[in-house]
């Protein structure tokens, strides 16, 4: 396939899923490995720049170790993760040294994005590889992280990677064709081809049936698209188990069935991180309805002292907060301009410079 001169994307985020991965048994899906790998080999000679976040560590680790020994579910993620982790990686290795291609293992937690210093680390880590022409494969670090500080999934992990890279386009590949309007399996269910902005209640129809060896769902999936299409990122749900699926997605779209979340307009790189940092959040202020409004009208509007209702936690100058709203929904998550004691102390002056300024807000719809 003519790649240079049809490809939609120059830069692209895949995220692939333990069921492309693997097969009913457990074992991983070599030739499924291969099929992909030899895709983004092409993308890779074409100059573009691929970031693989894929899963199938555990489901490798399934089919290695004995399970007749109990032990609690943190204890056997660690342990299948720690096994599993090494066969998935050797096998992308070798696939990839056939094409000629180096790939870098890359394994994170999710506290490793805890901070701007962090992720800005981060980031530098995996533009060093890009720009040395090197596939990274991200993958989380199950074997140290422990359920309170562990991704959703990989497919929020994927969303994170996409925004910080500011990659042009993120595919989900999962196994079924997109969004549906009901349970896939329902022959009354179609798909959704395209998404914009909050045009669509994905409660309405997403199933939250997860995988059998993923943690995720569809909710997740349309969730982490959605906030990762308003960072102004093309994002892409379809099923890896199509032959030629990457490529299509690259150059000829419209020949494929997926669901396309129509990217909005790009966030300044501090909300990028911002997004993505709420449970890194440990004080939040409640606000009332006229606030919430107000954030969410079409004039850029900050956060004032006015509509704050109630302050939980202590926090200083610089500390990110979470907003919600009366009925503790979170609503957004912004930086703080000065501490709690001041806040306090100026809470009734309507004319005081507001708690969170536009420029550090991010509101989530």
């Amino acid at each position: 396939m003519e790649i240079q001169n049809k490809a939609l994307y120059r830069s692209i985020t895949i995220k692939v899923g333990s069921n492309v991965l693997t097969c009913p048994d457990g074992n991983l899906n070599r030739e499924r490995m291969e099929h992909l790998s030899a895709q983004i080999a092409q993308l890779h000679s074409a100059g573009i720049k691929v970031i693989l976040v894929s899963s199938g560590a555990v489901a490798a680790g399934r089919s290695m170790v004995a399970g007749n020994v109990k032990r609690d579910p943190v204890s056997e993620r660690q342990l299948l993760s720690s096994v599993g982790q090494v066969k998935l990686l050797t096998t992308y290795s070798t696939i990839f040294d056939s094409h000629g291609i180096t790939c870098a293992q890359v394994l994170v937690a999710k506290q490793d994005f805890r901070t701007r210093e962090h992720y800005l680390n981060m980031k530098n880590c995996l533009s060093v590889l890009l720009d040395s022409n090197i596939v990274p494969i991200i993958n989380e670090n199950d074997a140290v992280s422990v359920t309170a500080l562990m991704f959703t999934d990989n497919d929020e992990l994927a969303g994170l990677v996409a925004t910080m890279m500011n990659t042009e386009a993120l595919f989900i590949l999962s196994n079924v064709d997109g969004v549906y309007s009901g349970n896939p399996k329902d022959p009354s269910s179609v798909l959704i081809s395209r998404i914009e902005g909050n045009s669509t209640d994905l409660s309405q129809f997403v199933t939250t049936q997860k995988s059998n060896f993923g943690r995720g769902g569809m909710v997740t999936k349309g969730r982490i698209a959605r906030n990762t299409a308003e960072a102004g990122i093309a994002v892409a749900i379809a099923n890896g188990t199509r032959d030629n699926i990457i490529l299509d997605l690259v150059c000829s779209p419209d020949k494929v069935p997926h669901t396309l979340f129509v990217p909005g307009t790009p966030r300044p790189a501090v909300k990028q991180w911002m997004a993505y940092s709420t449970g890194f959040a440990s004080s939040e202020v409640v606000v009332n309805e006229g606030a919430e409004k107000a954030l969410f009208s079409h004039k850029a509007s900050s956060l004032l002292l006015a509509g704050v209702v109630s302050m939980n936690g202590d926090f200083e100058k610089g500390d990110l907060l979470r907003v919600v709203n009366k009925e503790g929904k979170l609503i957004g998550i912004g930086r703080a301009q000065y501490e709690r004691k001041k806040a306090e102390e100026h809470w009734g002056d309507e004319k005081y410079k507001p708690l969170i300024h536009y420029d550090y807000l991010v509101l989530f719809h």
